[in-house]
């Protein structure tokens, strides 16, 4: 019978997840923003990303603030977070949040970089008719 077994992971995992979200509130409330981003990217949450980012952009001089987070995130990191902003542009409320990301993704990707990540053809078709 593996139920024990089964169950003290499933324990371990959600135990896991709850440190994880008091890491991340504390990094934001700590104003750690690149570590937030790359926690809530990590966790697959692009409300949270897209929190983070409203935060940023809150702060005095957010959007150098913003850049300078955005651009040293990793390649993979990168690419989530164009798949979240592509969601986010669709909706008025955010949509100024996610034009500002992909605004710096733009500048700081040289154009074959961005063609090189996943789901980049897609993104580009979502986002022209919002843009």
């Amino acid at each position: 019978d593996v139920t024990e077994i089964e169950e003290k992971e499933a324990q371990a995992k959600q135990e896991e997840q709850i440190m994880k979200e008091q890491e991340l509130s504390n990094l934001l409330h700590e104003k750690r923003y690149l570590k937030a981003l790359g926690l809530a990217i990590s966790l697959d949450r692009p409300h949270t990303v897209l929190t983070v980012v409203k935060a940023i952009l809150r702060e005095p001089e957010g959007r150098r603030h913003l850049e300078e987070n955005i651009v040293r995130l990793r390649k993979d990191q990168k690419e989530a977070v164009l798949a979240f902003l592509v969601t986010w542009n669709t909706n008025s409320r955010n949509c100024h949040e996610a034009q500002a990301v992909m605004e710096t993704l733009l500048r700081h990707e040289a154009p074959d970089t961005l063609l090189q990540f996943s789901g980049i053809k897609s993104a580009v078709e979502s986002l022209l008719p919002y843009t």
